[in-house]
C-alpha cells in the first residue's frame, strides 16, 4: 500500500468470498490457495475463472497439472460451466501441463520454468486474459528435491505472472488441517496472499471452512468461514448473509396466530422479529408453529414452513386434528411445506435448501420447526453458523420468523449450550413447559424476552383441544428457572422469580432482561 491508496481488488464472484475478502483478491497479484484433499481447492480455482467470464467479462487461463483439460471440462459441466463454448469464444484457454508431470524421473538440480511460463504468457496474451489459475503446484514441485529450489521456482512464477498484470490463484496441497500452512513450508512466505481451505472431520461429521491468512498490505476478515459446495451454485461461503445490510427495523406488529399469546408479547410481534419457542416433547410447539402459519394464510401472506423430524404427511395429519387444512393452504399458493430429516444432508446443505426456497417463494413468514434436531447432525459451532446465516437472510428480507426447539431433558427448562447462543440472536423468546399440579400434568407458558416491547411476565396456564392452544390465567409457582443453570449471556437473567408466590406478584414482576 503506497501513499495511503487502497490496493485494487479483483472480485472472484464466488458466493460469499468477496464479502470475507472485503472486495475480492488483490488485483495483479498471486494468491496461494492451500488445503487438504477434498477441501475445494480445484473448484475455487476453476470457479475463479468461470465467474470472471460470466459476471465480469474477464477471460482466463487455466494451467492444469493434475487433471487433463477434458476431465476439467467434464467436471465443470456439472456446475453449468460450458468451458468448451468459452474456448471457442476466445474467453478461456488451457495450458496442459498434465503430461509433463507424468514423468517418473524427478529432475535433479534447477528446473527451468522458462518453457512452461512461455506457454502461459503466450496464452494470456492471445486471449487478453485477466485471470490465471494454476492447479496444482504440488505436481510441479515434486520435481524439486530442495526447498530453496521450490522457493526460487515460486519467485519465478510470481514475477512472470506479475509482469503479465493478471490476478492469479495458485493451488497447493497441505498434509494437515491445522499443521503448517503448506507442504514444503516455503510457499506461504514467497507469495503476497494466502488462503486456506479445510475439510475437518470431527465427531463423525465433515466441516469445510475457508480462511484468509494474509493479504499483504490489504484488509480482510479474519477467522474461519463455513462453506459448502452446491451442485448449482458452486462454492457458497456461510455465513454470508449476515454480512449484508438489513432492512430498516419495522414498527408494524403481526399476529402469532394465538390472540392470548399476542397479548402476552405486547400486542403481537414486530414484522421483522425472530422468535424462538422452546419446549419439551408434546408441549405445543408444532401446534404454535401451525397457528403461526395459519395467521399468515388468513392475512393473505406467504409462509414457508420447514419441518425436521416429521414428514409432510404427518404434519398435514396433525394440522387436520386442529382444524387446519394444509392442502387447501398450499393450493392457494400462500403456503409451502418443506420436510427433511437432519440426517439426509449436511447443515450447510439444509441452509442452502431453505435459503433457496426463500429466494424462490419470497415468503412474508418462515417457520423452522425442530431446530434443535440439527444438534444430531451439527457441532455447536456449525449450528450457530446455520442460525447466523439464516438469521441474516430473514432480517435482510424482513421475514417474520419462528424457530421451535426442544431442550434435551424433561426436567428444568434450560437451553443447551448452542441454543443459549442462538437465543441471544433472537428478538422474542417463549418457553413452554410441563408442571405437576393436583396429581396431573399441566402445561404452562412464559415470555422470557421481547426486544423493544413490554410483555406479560406471568407464567400462564396452557390447554390444548381440538380448536388449538388456549392460554389462561397465571399459575404461580408452576416451575423454576434457576439463574445459575439458565446460561443466559452475562448481565442478563430470567424474568421469572421463583420466590414470588402470588399471581399479582408474578404479573407485576419487572422486566429485567
Amino acid at each position: 500500500m503506497t501513499g495511503g491508496a487502497a490496493i485494487e481488488r479483483t472480485p472472484t464472484g464466488i458466493s460469499g468470498f468477496d464479502e470475507v475478502a472485503i472486495g475480492g483478491l488483490p488485483a495483479g497479484r498471486s494468491t496461494l490457495l492451500t488445503g487438504t484433499t477434498g477441501s475445494g481447492k480445484t473448484l475455487f480455482a476453476l470457479e475463479f475463472l468461470a465467474r470472471g467470464i460470466m459476471r465480469f467479462g474477464e477471460p482466463g487461463v487455466f494451467v492444469a497439472f493434475d487433471e487433463t483439460p477434458e476431465d476439467i471440462r467434464r467436471n465443470a459441466r456439472s456446475l453449468g460451466f460450458d468451458i468448451a463454448r468459452w474456448e471457442a469464444d476466445g474467453k478461456w484457454m488451457f495450458v496442459d501441463a498434465s503430461a509433463d508431470t507424468g514423468e517418473e524421473t524427478l529432475t535433479v538440480g534447477k528446473y527451468d520454468l522458462g518453457a512452461l511460463m512461455a506457454r502461459v504468457e503466450r496464452a494470456v496474451r492471445q486471449i487478453g486474459a485477466k485471470r490465471v489459475s494454476l492447479d496444482s503446484l504440488g505436481a510441479l514441485f515434486i520435481r524439486f528435491r530442495d526447498r530453496e529450489l521450490i522457493r526460487y521456482a515460486l519467485h519465478q512464477l510470481a514475477r512472470v505472472l506479475g509482469s503479465l498484470e493478471v490476478t492469479s490463484v495458485l493451488t497447493t496441497e497441505r498434509e494437515e488441517e491445522y499443521g503448517r500452512v503448506s507442504r514444503y513450508g516455503v510457499e506461504e512466505f514467497v507469495l503476497d496472499n494466502v488462503v486456506i481451505t479445510r475439510n475437518v472431520l470431527r465427531n463423525e461429521r465433515r466441516r469445510r471452512t475457508i480462511e484468509v491468512v494474509k493479504f499483504r498490505g490489504a484488509t480482510h476478515r479474519t477467522g474461519e468461514w463455513l462453506f459448502t459446495i452446491d451442485p448449482k451454485d458452486g462454492l457458497v461461503i456461510i455465513p454470508l448473509a449476515f454480512l449484508a445490510p438489513g432492512a430498516p427495523a419495522s414498527q408494524e406488529r403481526v399476529s402469532t396466530g394465538n390472540l392470548e399469546l399476542d397479548a402476552m408479547v405486547g400486542g403481537g410481534i414486530f414484522r421483522d422479529a425472530i422468535v424462538l419457542l422452546t419446549g419439551p416433547l408434546g408441549a405445543g410447539k408444532t401446534l404454535s408453529a401451525l397457528q403461526f402459519a395459519d395467521a399468515a394464510f388468513r392475512a393473505g401472506e406467504r409462509c414457508l414452513f420447514h419441518v425436521f423430524d416429521e414428514t409432510r404427511e404427518q404434519l398435514s395429519r396433525n394440522a387436520a386434528g386442529w382444524g387446519l387444512d394444509l392442502d387447501v393452504m398450499e393450493a392457494s399458493g400462500l403456503l409451502r411445506v418443506s420436510a427433511a430429516y437432519p440426517e439426509v444432508a449436511s447443515v450447510e446443505d439444509h441452509f442452502l435448501r431453505i435459503s433457496s426456497n426463500i429466494m424462490d417463494f419470497a415468503p412474508a413468514r418462515l417457520v423452522i420447526d425442530g431446530l434443535s434436531a440439527l444438534e444430531r447432525r451439527a457441532t455447536p459451532r456449525m449450528l450457530l453458523d446455520f442460525m447466523i446465516a439464516l438469521g441474516g437472510v430473514v432480517r435482510r428480507h424482513g421475514i417474520t420468523t419462528l424457530f421451535t426447539s426442544e431442550p434435551t431433558g424433561m426436567g428444568t427448562p434450560i437451553f443447551t449450550a448452542p441454543m443459549t447462543e442462538i437465543a441471544s440472536l433472537t428478538d422474542v423468546a417463549i418457553l413452554l413447559h410441563y408442571t405437576e399440579r393436583a396429581a396431573a400434568v399441566q402445561r404452562a407458558i412464559a415470555v422470557l424476552q421481547t426486544r423493544g416491547s413490554a410483555h406479560d411476565h406471568a407464567i400462564r396456564q396452557v390447554s390444548i383441544d381440538g380448536a388449538g392452544m388456549h392460554i389462561g390465567g397465571p399459575c404461580p409457582g408452576a416451575f423454576r428457572v434457576p439463574a445459575e443453570t439458565a446460561e443466559l449471556p452475562p448481565g442478563q437473567r430470567w424474568p421469572l422469580d421463583p420466590d414470588r408466590a402470588t399471581a399479582e406478584e408474578w404479573t407485576d414482576h419487572p422486566d429485567e432482561t
